[in-house]
């Protein structure tokens, strides 16, 4: 070995010595980094446990919250139906026994037309108490009652007529050869009494609101139309949803004031069997109602008059004419003013400068009540006519209400 070799053994001896200590050492961290990373492991792996734990224990409790608080309101609203269903079946009571004092009286003083006309302002004015009372009972899980006889599609949709406030603007229209099932007659009355409601109330007052009778080839669709502003298409998926509902209806989630004539509407359609759609549009703007009844709910026998009406007929029969001239009876509504135009001039027709004739100026439109005498009828006729609107509308609601299961 020569002395330059020497030198460079050592140096490659140092370099194998700090080459085999950097390995060494690289060794010792690439160990302690991996134990470090296992130890990183096993702590991310008990956080996730305990995250996962946390949030089983949350779902939990969410449930348990929800489902708790599902009951309270649950209890809250049965119990608010509860004492609704007990006051409004004391209520129905008390209108039950004011239309058979209102009918006594009807009877006792009918040949006195200003009499009459008064005791039918009051019978119209519990009719619409006896809707709404029915209304609130029929959300509670209570139940109309139970008439023995069928009616006329026709006498129905007059009785829905003489439950409504603006009764004087509805017409109907159309006749079909059936009848309403007992059971049905009252349910279709209500529903209908409540769309002609909304139909008057959301229309301009002058404004007429029909009813068209139509035999389609699954039963009669008993049509409603209004000159109204509409409905947007939130309103007719809300309307929709109460309509068609697919669970009981909440009676604090009717808003406040609370509107009931959907709900009670989809009630009595999903109870009895019959639809009821308000997503048309009326050939004048308004909205169109559809009362949908199947062949189920109608038959073919001709209802029979009350025994009631036949012995009024035969006692406003019986009166003698008198020839003296019969006091106007009391309107139920105020007669609407019809507006008359002012009359133009007649002169001589002033032309531009083109030889066109010149626009005038329209004189304005006053409301000024007729001056024309209106027809001198009898007593016993303007009884007998006033007798004969009321019982055309009494005829689709006369029924006996009994306590006992809504389907008997």
């Amino acid at each position: 070995m020569t002395f330059a070799q020497g030198p460079l053994l050592w140096a490659l001896v140092v370099v194998a010595l700090i080459a085999v200590g950097a390995v060494l050492r690289a060794r010792k961290t690439n160990i302690g980094l991996r134990r470090q990373n296992a130890e990183l492991h096993q702590q991310r792996d008990m956080l996730q446990r305990q995250r996962d734990e946390l949030h089983v224990a949350h779902t939990g409790l969410t449930h348990q919250h929800s489902t708790e608080l599902a009951e309270v309101r649950r209890d809250a609203e049965e119990e608010t139906k509860a004492v609704l269903k007990a006051a409004v079946r004391t209520l129905q009571g008390l209108a039950d026994e004011q239309q058979v004092v209102i009918e006594n009286a009807q009877q006792k003083y009918g040949d006195d037309p200003g009499m009459l006309a008064d005791l039918m302002a009051i019978d119209h004015a519990n009719s619409q108490f006896g809707r709404r009372a029915q209304g609130i009972a029929v959300l509670c899980g209570g139940w109309l009652g139970r008439r023995e006889t069928v009616a006329s599609v026709f006498d129905v949709a007059r009785s829905a007529q003489g439950r409504i406030r603006q009764f004087d603007r509805v017409r109907i229209n159309g006749q079909v050869n059936f009848s309403v099932v007992s059971k049905a007659v009252e349910p279709v009355a209500v529903v209908l009494a409540e769309l002609l409601a909304n139909a008057t109330n959301y229309s301009a007052p002058g404004t007429p609101v029909e009813i068209n009778i139509q035999a389609v080839p699954t039963g009669v669709c008993l049509i409603v139309d209004d000159a109204g502003l509409g409905m947007g298409q939130e309103e007719k998926d809300r309307a929709a949803a109460l309509l068609a509902p697919q669970a009981a209806i909440s009676v604090s989630s009717l808003g406040i004031p609370p509107q009931f004539g959907f709900a009670v509407s989809g009630v009595l359609a999903a109870r009895y069997g019959f639809r009821v759609s308000v997503d048309s549009v009326s050939p004048y703007g308004g909205v169109r109602a559809v009362v949908l009844l199947p062949d189920e709910l109608l038959t073919g026998d001709v209802p029979s008059p009350p025994p009631v009406a036949a012995h009024y007929e035969a006692e406003v029969a019986a009166l003698p004419r008198r020839q003296v001239p019969a006091p106007s009876p009391t309107p139920l509504f105020p007669p609407v003013a019809q507006p008359i135009a002012a009359p133009q001039p007649t002169g001589p027709v002033a032309t531009t400068a083109g030889g066109l004739p010149k626009r005038r100026r329209k004189s304005p439109v006053s409301a000024v009540p007729s001056t024309e005498p209106e027809p001198v009828r009898s007593n016993e006729e303007t009884a007998s006519r006033l007798g004969a609107f009321q019982r055309g509308t009494r005829s689709g609601r006369d029924m006996t209400t009994m306590e006992g299961p809504e389907f008997q």
